[in-house]
């Protein structure tokens, strides 16, 4: 059917569709996402640009850790 339409953006979607065809599986079977660690980034990096940075990695670290286990917590 795909290589009936002989669009080339049809051939590209079907490729693409069949490369990821596993992972696509996984989300519709137990959709999992990637959106509690994407926030987790979001947080870290608000942390730094407001921080203006941290002169010592021990209390960046533990500035992150802490806030996270808040937004676990809540």
């Amino acid at each position: 059917m795909v290589e009936a339409a002989g669009r080339p953006e049809t051939n590209k979607l079907y490729r693409t569709i069949c490369r990821w065809w596993n992972e696509i599986e996984v989300l519709v079977v137990t959709g999992a996402t990637t959106g509690k660690v994407e926030a987790n980034n979001t947080g870290i990096k608000h942390i730094k640009r407001t921080a203006r940075g941290y002169r010592n990695p021990a209390n960046y670290q533990s500035i992150i850790l802490m806030r996270s286990a808040v937004r676990t917590a809540a």
